[in-house]
């Protein structure tokens, strides 16, 4: 058939031999004419050429049909799948998704490996139709959110945070793969239920999944040597964190990212209370991993500040359900608590946050316990009389387990707080003007660490790179932004902030000799980011790429056939 190219033609035009055709972003709307004859999709969609405006307002316009939130996530999710629009499908609703995964189950979403899999993982590996993985998301679905073992019913975590890493850093979804391993649930009532899609059987020991693990990474960097292996999730991250960081190209968003994110908000907060950092004194209200994770991360930024390991680690009260952690309380500490235990204490012990925040004076108060309005009004009220600008990080999700609102932390601190939650709230009116909460979210770190892991060909993701996110983090504030007061950029910002924090690491990447792309190692920063930006995935530019690419086809093959071409 020879190639018309007049936009009118409802001629056929047949791909290359062995070209992959009619996926479901194939079907397009907003493909020219010419694209869509290639694709071999002419005649199969309306033939009105849409806008990415147009399809936008028919989505939202499908999306306010649907009455219930979980409606919602399965026609985003869909809607993800068709490539025509990437919606952000993440918290809060992943959380129901994730609860009701087996009910709601109807296409997948990404692989499945389970325990029975091992020492077959690297044939099971094959089946994964996408020959070019950049990154993948781990979960064994032992912790998700808030909401404990879930089991695979977890495939919902690693399928959000992927659309994440596209939607905010523009890394192509073809290149990215969800992973859940199914190693077992210690949930019963999973087990039971006859709809779960999950082996029933009891969670594997930890020396099972240390040994399941192995197998998994050497495969992994195998198939796709370089790729970034992302955990998430896991009920005890640090063992796997601490097994392969320094082996493989890996990270853990619970443990890095939520440390990363934070500590951001931190240095701007620590600059705005006019308190340095060898006077600062933090409580946290939570001491599991992510909580752990935090304090460390602030840890170093108080040694780049000029203090020792010991005195930054002596900075730190941490307290959990049995009140303040010491060397003598009387229960067995778990291993990842010890760091931080007090031996000060002269035999006291302190079970109440009230009584912590009296014997600590704090000049920051962090939440990640998980218990709704254990900021109260004594306790918010205590924090604005010990300091005139007074650092209080809720952090939990989700809304209903955050540890005080934006509005009760203005309220009882007289608008002096430096405020960052781990959960969305309303801008306020306080005082004539207009005050906006920060949000510590991941969101604005590890799609830029993932991004600048895979530009910079990073072999492993150091302590320096992970630090560096959060610095650039910290520098990605608009004029406006910091004459605002804020913490943290607006989030609609986010592709540029992505672009900040990817150059920040693939810079220490530079310094710590991690990385292969010797190509940008002697570039300035303007060009740096320009790199960056042209290397980001957007769904908008795909219909011109793919209309420049029949374009070049056409005329290559047009010159070596003195015309109008056969295809």
């Amino acid at each position: 058939m020879l190639l018309d190219p007049t936009p009118t033609s409802a001629q056929t035009v047949t791909p290359p031999q062995g070209m992959a055709f009619t996926s479901a972003g194939d079907f397009d709307t907003s493909h020219a004419p010419e694209v869509r004859k290639y694709l071999r999709t002419y005649g199969l969609t309306p033939p009105n050429v849409e806008s990415f405006g147009t399809q936008a307002t028919r989505c939202l316009n499908q999306l306010a049909l649907k009455t219930t939130s979980i409606e919602k996530y399965q026609y985003l999710s869909n809607l993800r799948n068709t490539n025509e629009l990437t919606p952000l499908i993440y918290t809060p609703v992943v959380g129901e998704a994730c609860m009701r995964w087996s009910e709601i189950y109807q296409q997948p979403e990404g692989m499945y490996l389970s325990y029975s899999d091992r020492g077959s993982i690297s044939s099971i590996i094959q089946n994964w139709p996408q020959t070019n993985v950049e990154i993948t998301v781990v979960t064994d679905g032992s912790r998700i959110l808030g909401l404990g073992d879930l089991g695979i019913n977890g495939m919902g975590i690693p399928v959000g945070k992927l659309a994440l890493y596209t939607g905010c850093a523009g890394i192509r979804p073809e290149k990215t793969l969800p992973l859940t391993l199914d190693l077992g649930t210690n949930n019963k009532a999973l087990r039971d239920d006859p709809l779960y899609m999950g082996s029933r059987r009891e969670k594997i020991s930890a020396d099972e999944e240390r040994d399941f693990l192995d197998e998994l990474m050497a495969v992994l960097t195998e198939k796709w040597p370089g790729i970034i292996i992302q955990f998430e999730d896991f009920k005890n991250p640090f063992p796997a964190l601490e097994r392969y960081r320094n082996i493989y190209t890996c990270f853990n968003d619970d443990i890095q990212g939520t440390g990363a994110v934070i500590l951001a908000g931190i240095i701007n907060a620590v600059k705005r209370s006019g308190v340095p950092a060898k006077d600062q004194r933090a409580v946290f209200m939570g001491a599991g991993s992510a909580g752990v994770g935090v304090a460390k991360q602030i840890v170093e930024f108080f040694m780049r500040e000029g203090l020792t390991e010991e005195q930054a680690r002596r900075s730190f009260w941490l307290a959990d359900s049995k009140g303040l952690v010491t060397d003598d309380r009387g229960d067995k500490l778990a291993e990842h608590k010890v760091y931080f235990s007090r031996n000060d204490n002269e035999g006291k012990q302190f079970k109440t946050l009230s009584e912590i925040v009296e014997y600590v004076k704090p000049t920051i108060l962090m939440g990640l316990s998980t218990i709704g309005g254990i900021f109260d009004k004594d306790i918010l009220t205590r924090m604005g009389q010990l300091n005139e600008r007074p650092v209080i990080f809720p952090l939990s999700n989700p809304s209903a387990n955050s540890e005080c609102t934006f509005e009760d932390a203005m309220k009882y601190t007289e608008g002096r707080a430096l405020f960052a939650s781990g959960s969305p709230f309303a801008p306020l009116a306080y005082n004539g003007r207009i005050r906006n909460p920060g949000q510590g979210n991941n969101m604005y770190v590890f799609p830029g660490i993932g991004l600048g892991a895979i530009l910079s060909k990073a072999v492993s993701i150091s302590q320096e790179m992970i630090y560096a996110s959060a610095e650039a983090l910290s520098t990605s504030l608009s004029d406006a932004e910091v004459s605002d007061g804020d913490l943290y950029p607006d989030i609609s910002r986010i592709r540029d902030v992505s672009v900040i924090v990817a150059r920040g690491v693939i810079r220490a990447a530079q310094r710590d000799g991690l990385d292969r792309e010797l190509a940008i190692r002697e570039i300035d920063d303007d060009a740096l980011d320009a790199y960056i930006r042209e290397r980001m995935y957007d769904p908008k530019k795909e219909t011109e790429l793919a209309k420049r690419e029949v374009a070049t086809l056409v005329g290559s093959l047009g010159a070596s056939g003195g015309g109008a071409s056969r295809l």
